[in-house]
């Protein structure tokens, strides 16, 4: 079975998209590439062990196994080497990213306190949108009662949009609560 924001997508979404900006070419219209949730922990310089928990955290957030990220360069005055382990980050593509926005936009986003929808300024420029999050129990899959150690995360929306208006209305069709402009 397709995910639920993939079938909008090409039953609503894509049509109403192309009307909406003028473009004549299907191929054309703005969609979604890819999702990248990344998590960076500094402190893991100091404890190793303290990655555990969270890989496992954002394996649960993601539906599938996160990366380790390792540190590239040595800097003496954070007490890094070159090769240790600083983060963990995973890609989704096709119906778990899908899946993946579904849960952000209708179950995550509104758990999150004193919500007034996300900014219009975090897009990059070439129609990618950066979400950063406090902690990770504003997703149901997280267990409250395990969690020692809370840790934000970003994630980052890849579109094909050629511009930030473009990607905002795709964003806004699938329905990303943008905070009012007063």
């Amino acid at each position: 079975m397709a995910a639920r924001l993939k079938e909008k997508y090409l039953k609503e979404i894509k049509p109403a998209l192309q009307k909406e900006l003028g473009i004549e070419n299907t191929m054309a219209v703005p969609r979604l590439e890819k999702i990248v949730l990344n998590m960076g922990l500094g402190e893991a310089t100091q404890n190793v062990k303290i990655m555990d928990p969270l890989v496992s955290d954002l394996a649960q957030i993601a539906g599938q196994k996160p990366v380790t990220t390792k540190s590239k360069k040595s800097i003496a005055a954070f007490k890094l080497r070159a090769g240790m382990p600083i983060g963990a980050m995973v890609t989704l593509r096709g119906d778990k990213m899908y899946e993946f926005l579904d849960r952000l936009i209708s179950t995550a986003l509104p758990r999150v306190r004193d919500f007034r929808g996300v900014s219009l300024k975090s897009f990059d420029g070439r129609g990618n949108y950066t979400l950063g999050m406090r902690d990770q129990l504003i997703f149901p899959e997280i267990d409250y009662a395990r969690v020692e150690k809370l840790k934000g995360m970003n994630v980052t929306i890849v579109t094909t949009a050629k511009d930030d208006n473009h990607a905002r209305a795709l964003l806004r069709h699938f329905g990303m609560p943008f905070r009012q402009t007063a």
